[in-house]
């Protein structure tokens, strides 16, 4: 079963790297510095950032139809993000080593599956979420903090 793993668009969120502490806090984001990796998954570039980088913690609406289960969670973008990961068939860096979360959901936005998984078997759960006809496209968390990392659509 081919896959494609999209990254959020860097466009997106480009103004608030131009932006300083306050005006970023009064729209409920915070700018700051990574001290470990792993530990700062970019949601647009799919990576760690380095120890060292600006990275900014911002609130994300990730699942946005319109049914209970909408939702929205902090998530970190990386401000020397250069370009939006996409790869079909290939598992970014900020999936690997990480318990993952796989999230099946229909064309409207029902929930029709889920289970956990280790990153670094993740291309068979994505088999397994997607032998189900009605999983429309999957959503990639972090196991332990529930944050969302990646969507993952048929390709």
């Amino acid at each position: 079963m081919s896959f494609t793993i999209s990254g959020l668009p860097l466009d997106d969120f480009r103004p608030l790297f131009t932006l300083d502490d306050e005006a970023l806090a009064a729209q409920g984001v915070r700018r700051v510095t990574a001290t470990t990796k792993p530990g700062y998954p970019c949601r647009i570039s799919l990576h760690d950032a380095e120890p060292g980088d600006s990275v900014l913690l911002l609130n994300y609406a990730h699942q946005t139809a319109d049914t209970p289960y909408r939702s929205s969670y902090a998530i970190y973008i990386n401000e020397s993000a250069a370009a939006s990961w996409q790869g079909e068939d290939a598992i970014p860096g900020s999936l690997r080593g990480r318990p993952i979360s796989l999230r099946a959901f229909s064309t409207d936005g029902i929930l029709v599956g889920a289970e956990v998984t280790s990153g670094d078997t993740l291309e068979d759960a994505i088999a397994r979420r997607f032998s189900d006809a009605a999983a429309a496209y999957l959503h990639a968390h972090n196991a332990a903090h529930g944050c969302f990392v990646a969507r993952i659509d048929r390709a």
